[in-house]
């Protein structure tokens, strides 16, 4: 009776230090999983599994603790640094553009038709052609804009500048480069691209723009 009643105080502690660990993370940590995070996912149920078993609580406890502190702080360094982010996230890819598939992108990906079909049916679409861009996420989901009745009012799902990084590989997708892309910036105003948080386009070239915030 002893040893169930101790067993059960553990479960429950454990999944309230649980709990507290993974909002700590963050939501992303309970959303859709990078491959990171499902790393680290796996690597703290299986701890805590062991925890549970385990006659310490702070034996059971550390290397969820180290694991907490080892996603926070990637999470903060992946902030500052978009090579970082996409060393350890991934990068989203485009598969399907102006309704052509990408097959050699989905050979690089090991992403068969199957996966593409089923993906797409589950947004209610049928018919690829009906696809304006399709972009396959790190998390492993695929988004899909359809086409629109005007084309130019389409905008382009990969942005061009984030965190006031200019993305020249977004911009090669679309057949754009940087010196379009600061003629256009200096059009609306902006010399400097470090004050930009955030800039995509439609398909016109109309910038869509969102500025860093004054700190």
């Amino acid at each position: 009776m002893t040893e169930l009643f101790a067993l059960a105080w553990r479960t429950l502690f454990f999944y309230f230090f649980l709990l507290a660990a993974l909002r700590v993370m963050g939501k992303r940590e309970v959303g859709e999983l990078t491959i990171l995070d499902f790393i680290v996912s796996i690597m703290i149920a299986e701890f805590a599994a062991m925890a549970v078993q385990e006659q310490s609580l702070i034996q059971g406890m550390v290397p969820i603790l180290i694991l907490t502190c080892v996603q926070i702080g990637l999470a903060y360094v992946s902030l500052k640094s978009n090579r970082l982010r996409d060393l350890f996230d991934g990068k989203p890819t485009m598969i399907i553009k102006n309704g052509k598939i990408d097959e050699e992108t989905m050979r690089t990906q090991r992403y068969n038709f199957d996966d593409l079909l089923q993906h797409l049916r589950k947004q209610g679409i049928s018919n690829f052609t009906d696809v304006e861009y399709a972009v396959l996420e790190p998390s492993g989901d695929l988004s899909v804009i359809k086409k629109e009745n005007d084309p130019g009012e389409v905008v382009y799902p990969l942005p061009m500048i984030i965190d006031g990084d200019i993305q020249h590989d977004h911009l090669q997708h679309i057949g754009w480069n940087a010196d379009w892309l600061m003629t256009k910036l200096q059009e609306r105003g902006y010399t400097n691209v470090k004050k930009i948080a955030l800039c995509a386009s439609k398909k016109n070239g109309t910038l869509l723009i969102d500025e860093k915030d004054e700190r």
